[in-house]
């Protein structure tokens, strides 16, 4: 009988853990699911940011000089995804206009026959209150465009993803930008496309992103010099480009806080300089607004960038 309970003493002990392990496992289990439950459903984000110069795929939107942006992100655990935002811009490409609003929605997904693939499909509008074709004033010159509509743009997207490397495709739905007969255009505009890739790979050592873009604007559509070639110097009527961009980000906390982070890129675009669409003498580089400014809005430039989100 000792021998028995001796026995059974040792064979409990020996199986013991097994059993509190399972337990525990168990508990984990539950509290895992609960949590789960318990996560939001919905999860709201904002941020702030401040650039030195506001690049949007390779042509700079304020004039060469700094702005102020910030948006509101609303994403599901679903993938669904909706959100706002804003940046400041230059009345000389954007006449009347000195805020760009975006408003976005779309969903993110993964392909489960591949880790790491994922995919992405979307629409945007760009807005740009009071702005309007009906504003444009080339050289102090008034109501060249009567006819013509907002500069707001409308687009749909779709892109793939693997790991750090992503590609992406947009089409506008309607004019892009405005450009169309009335406004000194061959005709419509719709279906311009921007094709794009893009790499954010993380470095092995202080907490660094190699950034890296490339994308290609294909208009629909010509400018008509014979409606516009007083306004087009430079005598082109083609704004298609390739844009690049590379740097670094880092990703930091100040003061305990989280959510900052810091960029260094260089960026640019080609149909720029002193002959092409987007440069000095070009139309895309003079301004709309009612003086003889010019830029070359493509030119190769490093901008910085610092923002949080919340």
């Amino acid at each position: 009988m000792r021998k028995s309970l001796l026995s059974l003493a040792v064979l409990s002990a020996l199986t013991l853990p097994s059993f509190a392990s399972a337990a525990e496992e168990a508990v984990e289990a539950k509290e895992a699911a609960a949590t789960k439950e318990a996560a939001p459903a919905w999860t709201l984000t904002s941020n702030i940011g401040f650039v030195s110069d506001y690049y949007v795929r390779g042509v700079s939107q304020s004039w060469h000089k700094p702005a102020l942006q910030g948006g509101v992100d609303l994403t599901h655990s679903s993938g669904f995804y909706v959100g706002a935002w804003s940046s400041s811009i230059s009345p000389n490409t954007f006449p009347d206009a000195s805020i760009e609003v975006d408003a976005y929605a779309g969903y993110n997904g993964t392909i489960s026959a591949i880790e790491g693939l994922g995919y992405t499909v979307g629409a945007i509008g760009y807005f740009y209150p009071n702005g309007t074709w009906k504003k444009y004033s080339y050289q102090n010159v008034p109501n060249q465009t009567p006819n013509g509509g907002r500069w707001n743009t409308y687009e749909a997207n779709f892109g793939l993803s693997y790991k750090w490397l992503s590609a992406k495709a947009s089409v506008t739905l309607g004019d892009w930008f405005g450009a169309e007969k009335s406004t000194g255009w061959d005709g419509s505009t719709s279906g311009t496309t921007y094709l794009e890739m893009n790499a954010a790979y993380p470095l092995p050592f202080w907490d660094l992103t190699l950034v890296g873009h490339v994308g290609h604007l294909n208009v629909a559509g010509k400018l008509d010099l014979t409606v516009s070639s007083s306004a087009n110097t430079a005598n082109e009527d083609n704004p298609d480009y390739t844009d690049y961009k590379v740097g670094l980000s880092k990703a930091f906390s100040v003061l305990n806080t989280s959510g900052w982070n810091a960029g260094v890129y260089y960026v640019g675009a080609t149909n720029g300089g002193n002959k092409g669409y987007w440069g000095k003498n070009g139309f895309g580089g003079a301004s709309f607004n009612g003086n003889f400014e010019t830029r070359d809005l493509t030119k190769d430039r490093l901008v910085v960038t610092l923002g949080r989100s919340f």
